[in-house]
C-alpha cells in the first residue's frame, strides 16, 4: 500500500501544480488530503464496519469562504470503487466534478482522484457524502461550511462558536447487508436508532452563559425526517442551504432527509446541562436520541423529562415550512434569474410534473419517477455526452408529466434548455413523506400543499420571498412546487434523498443543454478525470 500512497501523493502534487497554473495567484485555494478506509465503529453500541476519512467518523469538516477553490485529494483505500458527492455545492459549469455516477467515474480501490471544486457565489451550510454502493449507510460523510467573504455584512452578530451537527437515522447492520437486502428486491427494515455527530448518545456541545452560538444542522440520514430541539432554549433560524432567512424563532425544527440549516441559540438559561433531542417524524414507531448542551459553568447534569416533540402531525410541519422565507435585506450571494431578484415576476417557459411511485418489477422492489425506475449505464452519462458515445442514454427517456402507467426500467435523462426558467411540481400520492434534491442548483420554493396540484394551485404561490434551497420535502398525499433558472450547463442528478428509494431507481438526470462550446458556459473535462466504461482509452485534454 505504501507504494500506492506515494503514487497518490505524487498525483496530488501534480494536480495542485496544474490547478495553480490555471487558477492564478489571486484565487484563494484550500488543500485537503483524505485517506478513505474501513474501520470499526460503535455508534449504537455494536461493532460495525464504518467508512472513515483520515480515521474519523464522521469525516472532517470543510471550512471555506465564498469563491474559494477546494482541492480535495481522495485516496480510496477501500476494497471497492468509491465516490464522494457534495450536497448543495453547485459546481458552476463543472458537473464533471459532481461525484455521482452519472457524471464522474468511481475511484478504483488503491487509487486516488483529486477533486477541484469552486464554491462559486455560495455561502451556507452543506455536507458531503459517499454516493455509490449504499456507502452512505457506513459513514464517509461530513459537514461543509462556506462563510461570507470579508467585509460582506452578515445579518446577525458573529456567534461565539460555530458547530456542525450531523443528525441521521442509522442501522446496526453493515452497509453491505443493507445493500444485499435492496439488491434482492426487499424493503429495508425500520432503522435502529438516530445519531448526532456519529454517536447514538452522548454528543456534547459546550457553551458559555450569555453567549450566542450557531449550529449547522444537516440530516445526513437514510430515510426519516427528524425533529431537532433543545431543552429550555429557543432557536432562531438564520440560514437554509445557502440562503439567509427571516429570523423566526422556533421551539423545534423539522429537518427533512438531505436538508441543512443554521440556527442561532443563546445560552440564556441557568448554568447546567440541557438535553438536545432528535426524534423521527411521520413514523408509527418514534426513534429518539439525545445529546447535551453543556454550559461551561454547569452546576449539574441534565434533569427532568426529555422534551417531547411533534410526531405524525403533517399540518404542523407544513405550516413551519411555509414560515421559512428569504431575508430580502441580507447581503450575500443568491440566485439572480435573468438579472432580477424578483423571481416571481418572470414567466416560466416549461412546467414539469414529477410523481414518485413504488412497486414491484419482476418481483423485486423498485421506485420510480413518472413510472421510470433509473438504472445506471455502463458509462457515466456526462462522459458519454462529452465524448459523443452513442447508446449510453436516450434524451427524453422520461416524460414531463406522470404517465399513470406501471414501473419500467431505463437510464432516464430529461433535456432542458440552458438559460430557460422552469417550474417543477413534485406530486406525492403515497402515504410517506418524500425529499428531493437537485445537484448543481438552488431553486425557489414557491408552494406546497395537500391534495392534487392543478394550475389553479399557482394562485397560492409565494412569488416574493420564497426560500432558495437545493432540497425540498413533499408531504404525504401532497405537492410541492419550485422555480429554477437554468443557468448552469451540465448533467445534473435529480433524486430522492431517501437513500433506498434513490438506490432502487427514484432518480434521473437533467441535462441542461446548449449548443455553445464556449468556456463561459461550461468548463472542459478535467485533465485528471478518471475514464471508465466506454470512455476508457479516450483522452481528456492537454493543459
Amino acid at each position: 500500500m505504501r507504494q500506492g500512497l506515494e503514487g497518490a501523493g505524487a498525483l496530488f502534487l501534480c494536480a495542485c501544480v496544474s490547478f495553480l497554473a490555471i487558477a492564478g495567484a489571486d484565487d484563494p485555494y484550500r488543500f485537503f488530503n483524505w485517506n478513505v478506509t474501513y474501520g470499526d465503529i460503535y455508534p449504537l453500541g455494536v461493532r460495525q464496519q464504518g467508512i472513515l476519512i483520515n480515521g474519523q467518523f464522521p469525516g472532517p469538516d470543510i471550512y471555506s469562504v465564498t469563491n474559494d477553490n477546494l482541492i480535495i485529494n481522495v485516496i480510496n483505500s477501500l476494497n471497492e470503487p468509491f465516490l464522494l458527492s457534495w450536497n448543495g455545492i453547485q459546481q458552476r459549469r463543472n458537473s464533471f466534478e459532481d461525484g455521482v455516477y452519472g457524471t464522474t467515474c468511481p475511484i478504483p480501490p488503491g487509487k486516488n482522484f483529486t477533486y477541484i471544486l469552486q464554491v462559486k457565489d455560495q455561502i451556507g451550510s452543506f455536507y458531503y457524502f459517499p454516493s455509490l454502493a449504499f456507502h452512505k449507510a457506513a459513514g464517509g460523510f461530513g459537514g461543509i461550511r462556506i462563510l461570507s467573504r470579508p467585509l460582506i455584512p452578515v445579518p446577525f452578530p458573529p456567534p461565539a462558536g460555530d458547530y456542525t451537527v450531523l443528525i441521521g437515522d442509522w442501522y446496526k447492520a453493515n452497509h453491505t447487508d443493507l445493500r444485499a437486502t435492496l439488491d434482492n428486491g426487499k424493503v429495508l427494515p425500520f432503522p435502529d436508532g438516530i445519531l448526532i455527530n456519529g454517536r447514538g448518545s452522548g454528543a456534547s456541545f459546550t457553551v458559555e452563559q450569555g453567549k450566542t452560538y450557531r449550529l449547522r444542522i444537516s440530516n445526513v440520514g437514510l430515510m426519516n425526517s427528524l425533529n431537532f430541539r433543545i431543552q429550555g432554549h429557543k432557536m432562531v433560524l438564520a440560514e437554509v442551504e445557502g440562503t439567509h432567512t427571516v429570523q423566526n424563532t422556533y421551539e423545534s425544527l423539522d429537518v427533512h432527509v438531505g436538508q441543512s440549516l443554521s440556527v442561532l441559540v443563546t445560552a440564556d438559561q441557568p448554568g447546567k446541562d440541557y438535553y438536545i433531542v432528535v426524534s423521527s417524524r411521520f413514523t408509527t414507531q418514534v426513534l429518539t436520541t439525545t445529546g447535551i448542551l453543556h454550559y461551561s459553568n454547569s452546576a449539574g447534569p441534565v434533569s427532568g423529562p426529555i422534551p417531547g416533540g411533534p410526531t405524525t402531525q403533517i399540518d404542523w410541519s407544513l405550516n413551519q415550512a411555509r414560515s421559512i422565507r428569504t431575508n430580502l435585506t441580507a447581503s450575500g450571494p443568491r440566485p439572480n434569474p435573468q438579472g432580477s431578484y424578483h423571481y416571481g415576476m418572470i414567466n416560466t417557459t416549461r412546467t414539469i410534473r414529477l410523481a414518485n411511485s413504488a412497486g414491484l418489477f419482476n418481483g423485486k422492489q423498485r421506485y420510480a419517477v413518472n413510472s421510470v425506475s433509473f438504472i445506471p449505464a455502463d458509462t457515466p452519462l456526462k462522459l458519454a455526452d462529452y465524448f459523443k458515445i452513442d447508446g449510453v442514454f436516450r434524451v427524453g427517456s422520461i416524460s414531463d408529466n406522470p404517465t399513470g402507467g406501471g414501473i419500467y426500467l431505463d437510464t432516464s435523462v430529461m433535456r432542458t434548455d440552458y438559460r430557460s426558467y422552469i417550474e417543477i411540481v413534485f406530486e406525492n400520492s403515497e402515504d410517506t413523506i418524500q425529499s428531493w434534491h437537485l445537484n448543481g442548483y438552488a431553486f425557489f420554493v414557491v408552494g406546497m400543499d395537500g391534495g392534487q396540484w392543478t394550475p389553479a394551485s399557482r394562485n397560492q404561490y409565494n412569488l416574493r420571498d420564497g426560500v432558495s434551497r437545493c432540497t425540498i420535502q413533499v408531504y404525504p398525499k401532497s405537492w410541492s412546487a419550485i422555480y429554477i433558472p437554468l443557468d448552469n450547463v451540465g448533467m445534473w442528478n435529480l433524486r430522492s434523498e431517501s437513500w433506498a428509494r434513490q438506490y432502487l431507481g427514484q432518480q434521473f438526470y437533467m441535462q441542461v443543454y446548449t449548443t455553445s462550446t464556449s468556456l463561459r458556459d461550461e468548463y472542459p473535462i478535467p485533465k485528471n478525470a478518471i475514464l471508465c466504461g466506454r470512455a476508457s482509452g479516450r483522452h481528456t485534454r492537454p493543459l
